[in-house]
């Protein structure tokens, strides 16, 4: 990497990350340290030895921070995380869901991780094994600190993590059994050790879905999902006491603890917790969730001194299969077994065939009222890949309409024929554009969940900041702005980092220049396509990546270039990345966030 110069941005349209400051054409003066020296609307008058760049068409706002993601293999080995940063993602936060990479063996975490977060266990586990020095937060931080690291990254402790270092992964997987008061105490202590070295909280997980991978417990629950409430008082008292996070997800099948976190959030007689649960979406299977969950987090904010906040993805939740390789299918109970067959395709392939449980694939897949994600309508659910390439395009209701029979009988072949060569999409929710305006207005969530890093070939969001200002941007030209430009950027960056307690999304004199350059003249290009793209560091494993060419123009890690025109600087992320562990800001930090700034009459 070069010397250093100090950066002249000239004549840019600058979004500081607040939403009361009206964009306004400034230039910006970044000095060798990284840091922001100078921010004015006049010239700003500099010697030869500053490269100038001229901004003027362009945007320049805070980079964007992306609050759910798991990279916590990925960093270890890619640490330039190139698929966040080229859409002017500067920091991410790892540890979501209750697991993270910090306390346990490679075999223990990489169970734990993979087949939740549908990354391939063969490549988790010898990538853990090989490089897994650490066994304390402390020890990781050193670690992550030693890397080339690209963008910043902040973390959460995963309570799946402590649970299964305090008890063991044996006893922290068995249904009804309690951890012992030493093992309550450990897992106390790794907590406040995680906090005193910056981690932001604690991730947790309620949902059956998630289910542990490996020889020895698949099929198991994730660790934090047999935790009671009660056993997890202790760690609250903590985090209250700390200031700091608890992340979760409730249980996606009966939703009924979903009260349980705005519970633990109020502050009646009590300092609220900040709390931040998973995820608020206009589901096409229950569109009453998404009108009960805003009035429920409204209220527990308002009535009961609250500091809730959902997560929310800010476009269509559009997620591609193969075969049964989907989370999707552990909602129901004929979906499961389908699942925990899934390594043994003869017993499962008997399994379809049989008449008794195809009946009863079919009975659970047309309960109008059961709660669920998957909105299950095979005419949604299109093929764009298989041996025969007469299906591609179709839906599985049309193909049974051909073959004139019961949808879910024509699936069920398809995925005997065809297996994980049968490759389908469909969209679960956020697909009525017309509610974005209420999911964006709403004040008590948090636009950031794209889950990067992690569902390889499921998903990619690695754009979502990109995609909601292109939302917005539209309702502008078409005359009925969603929200002002300046809340837009803000609730992408600094209402993000003000939360979270994360020393960035802010442009201002003495602050890091972590920033991007938009070219608004571009943003037609930003689609909801999605494209393979190999991962080096992964044996070119091909995940489905976004790309939106001339849209990002360049991307700043603490005044360093880390992608201009399309293309990375040479060395990023192998021999030099400009970015850092960023320690919460918790135990100092008092919530400024209010729903002053947002339009409350865009969401009553």
């Amino acid at each position: 990497m070069t010397k250093q110069r100090k950066i002249l941005i000239r004549n840019a349209l600058l979004f500081t990350g607040s939403p009361h400051e009206k964009a306004h054409i400034s230039h910006l003066l970044i000095g060798t340290d990284g840091i922001i020296e100078k921010i004015s609307r006049r010239e700003i008058p500099v010697g030869d030895d500053v490269r100038v760049m001229d901004a003027a068409g362009h945007w320049v706002t805070p980079g964007f921070i992306d609050t759910h993601t798991h990279y916590d293999a990925e960093v270890i080995v890619a640490p330039g995380l190139e698929e966040s940063a080229r859409h002017g993602v500067t920091t991410v936060v790892l540890g979501n869901c209750s697991v993270s990479a910090i306390y346990n063996s490679p075999e223990d975490t990489a169970d734990s991780f993979t087949r939740v977060e549908a990354i391939p266990n063969d490549i988790m586990l010898p990538l853990l094994k090989a490089h897994k020095t650490w066994h304390t937060p402390r020890e990781w931080k050193a670690y992550i600190q030693s890397r080339p690291l690209g963008i910043n990254v902040a973390s959460f402790i995963g309570h799946s993590d402590i649970r299964m270092r305090a008890m063991g992964i044996a006893r922290s997987l068995q249904e009804g059994v309690k951890p012992t008061p030493a093992e309550k105490k450990q897992m106390a202590t790794l907590l406040e050790d995680a906090l005193d070295e910056g981690f932001l909280g604690l991730s947790t997980m309620d949902n059956p879905w998630d289910k542990m991978d490996g020889e020895r417990y698949w099929s198991h629950k994730t660790p934090s999902y047999y935790a009671s409430w009660k056993e997890r008082r202790g760690l609250i008292r903590i985090l209250r006491r700390r200031r700091a996070i608890l992340q979760g997800a409730p249980n996606l099948v009966t939703r009924i603890n979903a009260a349980q976190y705005m519970r633990v959030s109020t502050g009646i007689l009590r300092p609220p917790l900040k709390t931040t649960m998973i995820a608020m979406m206009d589901l096409i299977g229950d569109r009453y969730i998404f009108p009960i969950v805003r009035t429920a987090a409204r209220a527990v904010n308002t009535l009961f001194n609250a500091d809730f906040r959902m997560q929310s993805p800010p476009g269509p939740f559009t997620v591609y299969y193969d075969g049964v390789d989907s989370v999707m299918f552990e909602e129901f109970p004929s979906g499961e077994a389908l699942r925990h067959l899934s390594r043994e395709l003869d017993k499962r392939n008997r399994l379809i065939n049989t008449p008794a449980y195809r009946a009863r694939f079919k009975k659970e897949i047309k309960r109008k009222f059961a709660p669920k994600v998957w909105h299950k309508d095979f005419s949604r659910c299109y093929v764009i890949a298989a041996p025969d390439k007469s299906l591609v395009g179709k839906s599985f209701a049309e193909i049974a309409d051909e073959q004139n029979a019961h949808p879910v009988d024509s699936f069920l072949d398809l995925v005997v024929t065809y297996n994980d060569q049968l490759r389908w999409t469909t969209t679960i929710a956020n697909d009525r554009k017309d509610k974005y305006r209420i999911l964006y207005n709403y004040p008590y969530n948090i636009i950031s969940f794209s889950d990067a890093g992690a569902h390889l070939r499921n998903m990619a969001f690695y754009d979502f900041p990109l995609q909601m200002i292109k939302h917005v941007w539209d309702s502008h030209a078409a005359g009925r702005p969603i929200m002002p430009l300046e809340q837009c950027i803000w609730r992408l960056t600094g209402e993000l980092a003000d939360w979270f307690g994360i020393d960035r999304g802010h442009l201002r004199e003495g602050k890091a220049a972590d920033l991007v350059i938009l070219n608004p003249a571009h943003f037609d290009r930003i689609t909801e396509e999605v494209h393979f793209a190999p991962i080096p560091a992964f044996g070119d494993y091909r995940r489905l990546v976004n790309r939106h060419p001339g849209v990002v123009s360049t991307v700043m890690v603490s005044g360093r270039i880390i992608f201009q025109d399309d293309r990375f600087a040479d060395g990023y992320g192998s021999t030099w990345g400009p970015g850092r562990f960023l320690p919460r800001q918790g135990d100092k930090y008092t919530s400024s966030l209010s729903p002053k700034g947002i339009n409350k009459n865009s969401w009553k």
